[in-house]
């Protein structure tokens, strides 16, 4: 039976028990043609003196195109959804929706009401993609302080099951997991993120495979920890110093339970992750990093 899960004591059963849903296969990207550091929305934007970081731009699109092609050369699908000008976070594209398969096979997306309001002006472009890759698009409760929803930049599926975990607390809010809960018709654990540096569950919590995930205990409560170690009994812990900017090291992105693309730098994750048999892509992201994300917030894994 699904549940809506807010606590570690409700998670009493095997989640990997739980209904299946299909291993998503294809990449949609967004290139950084409008992409600019210029309206400081997290705390990742500024340098220590509080001035705002130097865009290089012919740089972030040479480590867009690396990356674009590193899930080329692991056999993904690439699509691409137009840029627009004036939309300059429109390349995070992992935030304005949440693809699931439906239970009689319905490729579904709910779509995201974004927190700040420019980035809530890139939901209509990245629905009309979707719905051109052939999805049926779900919408949440109207936009509101208490009904926000920021996609895959919170909520992340265990792959392989109908099993949802949702974060919340600086974009998204908790109470509109029960608007989500009733359109996936999955299980959903929700976790209150705990530190602001940390303000999206993408970039402290990365799952490898449905046993496994790097994540960093400081951007949680006590309570979302204990939800983290109980879903994950092969958790990798990442310290502060790597799962924070510069280095992102858990906003890296595992396609396929087995490569794990993600900012260079983080030597001791890298060397956790080899000790438990993955395969660490390390590459530069350092442009994007600027603006408060790295691998797993440029693109959108779908099915």
């Amino acid at each position: 039976m699904n549940k809506l899960i807010h606590s570690s004591k409700e998670l009493t059963f095997d989640l990997r028990q739980t209904p299946s849903m299909p291993l998503a296969r294809q990449i949609l990207m967004v290139r950084p043609t409008f992409f600019h550091v210029d309206n400081p929305i997290n705390p990742h934007m500024r340098k220590a003196d509080g001035t705002l970081h130097q865009l290089d731009k012919p740089k972030a699109m040479k480590e867009w195109e690396v990356l674009r092609e590193t899930y080329v050369k692991l056999g993904f699908s690439v699509h691409e959804a137009d840029a627009q000008e004036g939309l300059p976070d429109m390349v995070f594209c992992a935030n304005q929706s949440l693809p699931f398969v439906s239970r009689t096979g319905l490729k579904t997306a709910i779509m995201s009401n974004m927190a700040n309001d420019t980035r809530h002006k890139e939901v209509p472009a990245l629905e009309s993609a979707l719905t051109r890759l052939g999805y049926k698009t779900e919408h949440l409760p109207a936009r509101s302080s208490g009904t926000l929803f920021e996609g895959m930049g919170d909520a992340l599926w265990l792959p392989g099951h109908r099993v949802l975990l949702g974060g919340y607390g600086h974009r998204t809010t908790q109470e509109i997991y029960g608007a989500v809960f009733g359109l996936v018709d999955a299980t959903v654990i929700t976790f209150e993120l705990a530190n602001p540096r940390f303000y999206h569950l993408d970039t402290c919590l990365s799952i490898l495979d449905s046993q496994s995930a790097l994540a960093c205990k400081e951007a949680f409560t006590a309570e979302g920890w204990a939800l983290v170690k109980q879903i994950f009994p092969k958790l990798i812990e990442v310290s502060v110093s790597e799962a924070d900017s510069p280095v992102f090291a858990c906003n890296a992105h595992c396609p396929d339970g087995r490569h794990v693309i993600m900012q260079s730098g983080a030597e001791r994750t890298v060397s956790a992750l080899k000790s438990h048999g993955f395969i660490p892509i390390e590459l530069s992201t350092e442009e994007f990093v600027k603006s408060g994300g790295s691998v797993f917030c440029m693109k959108l894994q779908f099915f």
